[in-house]
C-alpha cells in the first residue's frame, strides 16, 4: 500500500478502536432490539440483516457448517463423496443468508493455536500487527515465515503507559491445506478463528492476502444514503438561508421605505415648525411694534389746538416723524414731554414761517414708546378724567367763535393726520 494508504487504514484502525471501546454500539444492539421487539415476526426478515457469521471446522474425516453461537451443525461433508456434491452439502447451510451478508469463520482447535498474553507500549497500539510480527521469533517457537499469526488488544488493564494484547499463532504447514480445500469446495473464509467452547476466541489468524474482497452492497447503499441525507441537509440549511436572506433583504426594503415616509414626516414637521416660528415671529414682531392709535391720541392731547399736522410717519422701529405749522413751534418740545407714548421728541431741520398762513412750518422726530400695561391704565384713567372734567368746565364759558375755531382747528389736524 502507498504511503496514503496506510495512513488512511491508521486513522481508521484508530477510529474503530475508539468505537468498539464506547458505550454507543452496546447501546445501540439494545435499542435496535427493543425496537425489533415491536415489529410484526414476519417483517423481522424483512428488515433483519448484516453479517450473519457461519462457523466451519474440520470434523474427523468431515467439513461441519454450523452458526456462530451455536452447537448444533447445520451442514456437513465428509470426505468420501465428490467435491461437487460436498460444496452443495456446504453450500446448503448458506441458503438463508443473503451472499452479501454471509461471513464464514474457519475454526481451528485450541491445540492447533499457539496463545500467548503480551503487555506492551501503548505506541504500539497505532500499528500493533506490524510491532508484534517484529517480535514473533522470540514471542513463539517457530520462524516468522513458518507460521499464520493473529494479535488482539485485550480489554483488561495493563500496567500505567502500557496495554494488554493477545497474539494467536498456528503453523503454515496446518492452515494452508485447510485454505486449499475449502477454496477447492468454493467457501473462501472470512476469518480463521480459534473455538472458546461455542463461541469464537475473536482473533483472526487469516493472513492479509487471503481476505477475501467482498462488495458490501447493503453498505454501499448506507453510505449512498448518508450521502444523499448531507446533501438534503445541505439543501435544507441552503434554502433556509436563503429564505432568510429573502425575509432579510424585504425587511431592508421595508424599512428604506419607512425611512423615506419619515424623511418626509420630518421635512413637513420641520417647514410645519419654521412656519410656526414665523407665525410666532410676526406675531412677536407684531406685538412689540408700537400701536399707531395711543401715539396719535397722546399726540392729538398734547398739541395745542391752533397746532395742525400735515404729515404723519410711524415705521415698524418706531421712530414717528411728523409735520406741520403752529404759531409757536418752539414751545412743542415742552407740550411733548411728558407723554406716555412719545419719548426724545426734536426739530429736524430749521423752522420757517408759512407765507401763505403766516404760521411757523416744523418737522419734528420721536421715538415711539409702549408704556406698561400697569402705568398706562393707571395714566389713561386719570387723563381721561381730567379730560372730561376739562370739557366739562370749558364748555358753558366758550364762545361760539372760539368753539367755531378751535372745532376747525382740531378738526383740520384730523383731516391732516388722516391724510
Amino acid at each position: 500500500m502507498t504511503t496514503w494508504q496506510d495512513a488512511s487504514q491508521l486513522q481508521l484502525d484508530r477510529l474503530r478502536r475508539a468505537w468498539r471501546g464506547s458505550a454507543l454500539p452496546g447501546f445501540l444492539r439494545w435499542w435496535g432490539g427493543e425496537l425489533q421487539a415491536f415489529v410484526p415476526v414476519r417483517w423481522r426478515a424483512v428488515f433483519a440483516g448484516g453479517e450473519r457469521w457461519y462457523a466451519i471446522e474440520r470434523h474427523g474425516d468431515a467439513w461441519r457448517v454450523r452458526r456462530a453461537g451455536e452447537a448444533y451443525a447445520v451442514a456437513e461433508a465428509s470426505d468420501g463423496g465428490a467435491t461437487e456434491d460436498r460444496a452443495a452439502s456446504l453450500a446448503r447451510a448458506f441458503a438463508d443468508a443473503d451472499p452479501s451478508d454471509r461471513r464464514v469463520a474457519l475454526v481451528l482447535p485450541p491445540a492447533a493455536v499457539l496463545r500467548r498474553r503480551l503487555v506492551l507500549p501503548l505506541a504500539a497500539r497505532d500499528n500493533l500487527r506490524q510491532v508484534v510480527g517484529y517480535d514473533l521469533d522470540r514471542q513463539t517457537p517457530f520462524r516468522a515465515e513458518d507460521i499464520h499469526f493473529g494479535v488482539r488488544e485485550l480489554g483488561e488493564g495493563g500496567p500505567e503507559g502500557r496495554f494488554v494484547a493477545e497474539l494467536a499463532a498456528t503453523p503454515r504447514a496446518g492452515l494452508d491445506p485447510l485454505l486449499d480445500e475449502l477454496a477447492a469446495l468454493g467457501i473462501q473464509p472470512d476469518r480463521v478463528d480459534v473455538a472458546d467452547g461455542n463461541a469464537l476466541a475473536g482473533v483472526n489468524l487469516l493472513p492479509p492476502a487471503r481476505v477475501p474482497r467482498r462488495v458490501d452492497r447493503r453498505r454501499r447503499l448506507n453510505g449512498v444514503l448518508v450521502a444523499a441525507i448531507v446533501l438534503l441537509a445541505v439543501a435544507c440549511m441552503a434554502a433556509w438561508l436563503h429564505n432568510r436572506g429573502v425575509a432579510l433583504q424585504a425587511m431592508r426594503d421595508e424599512v428604506e421605505a419607512m425611512r423615506g415616509d419619515a424623511q418626509r414626516v420630518k421635512e413637513l414637521r420641520q417647514r410645519l415648525t419654521d412656519s410656526a416660528g414665523a407665525s410666532g415671529f410676526l406675531a412677536r414682531k407684531k406685538t412689540e411694534a408700537p400701536s399707531i392709535l395711543p401715539v396719535l391720541e397722546d399726540l392729538t392731547r398734547r398739541l395745542p389746538d391752533d397746532t395742525w399736522l400735515e404729515r404723519f410717519t410711524l415705521n415698524a422701529t418706531g421712530q414717528i416723524g411728523f409735520q406741520g405749522q403752529s404759531p409757536q413751534a418752539a414751545r412743542l418740545i415742552d407740550a411733548l414731554k411728558g407723554a406716555s407714548t412719545i419719548g426724545d421728541p426734536s426739530f429736524q431741520g430749521t423752522i420757517q414761517t408759512d407765507p401763505t398762513s403766516g404760521k411757523e412750518r416744523f418737522y419734528m422726530q420721536a421715538k415711539a414708546q409702549m408704556p406698561k400695561p400697569e402705568a398706562a391704565g393707571a395714566k389713561t384713567a386719570p387723563a381721561a378724567a381730567s379730560t372730561s372734567s376739562r370739557a366739562a368746565a370749558e364748555k358753558p364759558v366758550a364762545s361760539p367763535a372760539a368753539s367755531g375755531t378751535s372745532n376747525g382747528t382740531k378738526e383740520g389736524a384730523r383731516a391732516n393726520e388722516t391724510r
